[in-house]
């Protein structure tokens, strides 16, 4: 328990009233508690973060703050993007702090680490920070619900158009762990499937702040296509460099495989334009992501990125689940939320797979040059929308154990 938890029960226990002899206060419910093991600190906290929780209490506020009579409370803890930290802290809640529900995990190393315990504890796991397909392919859990991306679909979105293109010659700039081991394999597998050739590749530390060596390697390849399997801030730092080496400048593409609002933010528009990036949420698509990004923007200082919006979608879709079924039993919540379609503010009527996989549509969108732009944050335009039974990998191929074909 953390000071700050202890020092919160010690004073809650100091304001209980006495009890007059003979006399029994009702106790208050306990609350439903939905924990959030994110990145607070590191190169993951913009795109999910503090915006993280902000997005579960926004969808506890739609859904009016209780379920079975209950108020329903978020806990959130830096998991550090490390295996034993979130798995830990996932124990320890569930043991210990009454928490009903997981979500987040920021690094895929985490989230898997999370997915096992859910498995053993029998509680769902809300998965929208960890991008690794593995998460609903090997590794799947009958607990586990992969809202919002993955790496197949950035992959095979962003990857099959570029080499169409003519970029049909790569060369990758990996993070060296699960998510970019991840996204240059289902990368790699786009590529050559559109008659791509893959040239090389290089494996760069995660948070690193230095990318020189690898760019270098990457120009001396000669590929058309530098795919950045990165995310978060080593993403902007490998971007940034990209451009003070030149690297437009002399022909080469570069494929930027998970790119987030928050990225073209810190990056700074003119910096980003032209690129193209494969997401299933942008703030700007509809009337009701409009609105629901002003309410988000109304205490953060920049626009929701798809994460935010894949917990707000996971949080609502768990409450409808545990309200139908009259329980948090994972079992049960479990087979409704992969019964009942997904609609919230910018999903229609979407399942949730055998495997856990939601199958929202995906966009390939491009950035705008900043004279296009109409007003602050409009970044992007449309170029296509990837419907569901091409976005994400066939059931079949996923080698889930769950699923019986």
């Amino acid at each position: 328990m953390s000071r700050i938890e202890r020092r919160a029960l010690f004073g809650g226990m100091a304001a209980l009233p006495l009890a007059a002899p003979g006399i029994l206060r009702a106790q208050p419910a306990r609350p439903v508690q939905i924990g959030l093991l994110s990145d607070m600190s590191g190169p993951f906290r913009d795109v999910g973060g503090p915006g993280n929780r902000v997005a579960a209490e926004l969808a506890i506020q739609d859904f009016g703050g209780g379920v079975l009579g209950r108020p329903v409370t978020v806990r959130q803890a830096d998991g550090q993007n490390r295996a034993d930290v979130s798995a830990a802290l996932a124990r320890e809640w569930i043991d210990n702090g009454g928490v009903d529900a997981l979500a987040d995990g920021a690094a895929s190393s985490s989230g898997l680490a999370i997915q096992e315990v859910c498995r053993e504890k029998k509680r769902i796991y809300i998965i929208t920070g960890p991008a690794t397909s593995d998460m609903t392919g090997s590794k799947c859990s009958p607990y586990g619900m992969h809202f919002g991306f993955d790496t197949y679909a950035l992959a095979h979105g962003t990857g099959t158009a570029l080499t169409k293109a003519g970029g049909d010659s790569w060369y990758f700039i990996t993070s060296d762990y699960a998510f970019g081991h991840a996204l240059e394999r289902d990368t790699m597998a786009a590529v050559r499937a559109n008659g791509g050739k893959v040239l090389g590749a290089v494996r760069a530390p995660l948070n690193n702040a230095d990318f020189s060596s690898f760019l270098i390697q990457a120009r001396a390849s000669g590929a058309k296509v530098v795919g950045m399997a990165l995310a978060g801030v080593d993403l902007q730092n490998c971007i940034k460099q990209a451009a003070e080496f030149g690297l437009t400048r002399g022909g080469i593409r570069i494929a930027t495989l998970l790119v987030q609002i928050t990225d073209v933010v810190a990056l700074g528009q003119r910096t980003c334009e032209g690129m193209v990036f494969t997401d299933s949420f942008y703030w700007d698509m509809t009337d009701g992501t409009r609105a629901w990004a002003r309410r988000y923007m109304a205490r953060m200082t920049t626009p929701p990125g798809l994460q935010h919006a894949a917990v707000y979608t996971g949080v609502t879709h768990w409450l409808k689940a545990v309200r139908d079924v009259g329980s948090t039993d994972a079992d049960a919540v479990a087979a409704r939320m992969k019964a009942m379609p997904v609609n919230d503010m910018y999903n229609n009527d979407v399942r949730i797979r055998e495997d856990g996989r939601t199958l929202h549509s995906m966009y390939l969108w491009e950035i705008k040059k900043q004279a296009e732009s109409h007003g602050p944050y409009d970044f992007c335009k449309l170029i296509t929308t990837i419907p569901a039974e091409e976005a994400w990998r066939p059931l079949r191929e996923g080698g889930c154990p769950l699923v019986r074909i």
